[in-house]
């Protein structure tokens, strides 16, 4: 064999052993990118979008450890959603939802934490500089009641009932007292159309089948 032969031979040899080492290597990428996009859909919920509860806690964590002082605790709490069930149905019921998931998301912006923990309730952890609160959580009530149109073209009224915390007035960077915390100026100001803000005596609060104790005597601010 002459030697341009011979040059092209082992080129060709070294070309299919390249090509034939790539194989693997391209279907574990591919497998990988599945799996990947099977993990991230575990941990979101499929209504809203928003993550689990599990997924939420360990993002949350994560932004509270980065930011430390300068974060906000913030639950949600929609607002006569069983009569949205009972009276337009379900369907109703899913896309009122799935509008609160894509508000809470635009609203707190891709550094937050946003979680579904169930049912009708939301949580939020994100970096919060305490004297933009006021200003943040007069803009998020005012979006949460802002009716959901259905694909129908009806218009369906909705509210929500909103408690935030900081570490500074709890005391503590302890993201389920703070949840807690939160937990309990929501329920002062249920219904109420109003985002109430937690100090630490509401982290001491009793819970009452299940919900957080209410206590007067705390600031609320009311959607403009």
């Amino acid at each position: 064999m002459d030697s341009a032969l011979h040059t092209r031979a082992q080129f060709g040899q070294r070309a299919l052993l390249l090509t034939t080492a790539a194989v693997p290597l391209t279907g574990w990428t591919v497998h990988a990118l599945a799996l990947h996009r099977r993990l991230t859909a575990a941990n979101r919920d499929p209504l809203t979008g928003l993550l689990r509860r599990d997924a939420y806690t360990a993002r949350a964590r994560r932004v509270m450890t980065r930011h430390r002082d300068d974060v906000a605790v913030i639950l949600v709490d929609a607002d006569h959603f069983k009569s949205i069930n009972d009276t337009l149905g379900h369907a109703a019921g899913d896309a009122v939802l799935a509008a609160y998931g894509t508000r809470l998301t635009a609203w707190a912006g891709r550094n937050a934490a946003v979680g579904r923990l169930g049912g009708d309730e939301f949580a939020i952890v994100l970096p919060m500089p305490p004297h933009r609160l006021e200003v943040r959580l007069a803009t998020l009530v005012r979006m949460l009641h802002t009716p959901v149109v259905l694909d129908d073209g009806r218009a369906v009224d909705v509210g929500a009932s909103v408690g935030a915390a900081m570490p500074d007035a709890i005391g503590s960077q302890d993201l389920s007292l703070l949840q807690q915390a939160a937990d309990a100026a929501l329920y002062d100001g249920k219904h109420s159309g109003r985002a109430r803000v937690a100090d630490a005596a509401h982290a001491a609060v009793p819970s009452v089948n299940g919900r957080r104790a209410g206590r007067p005597g705390t600031t609320l601010w009311r959607a403009a």
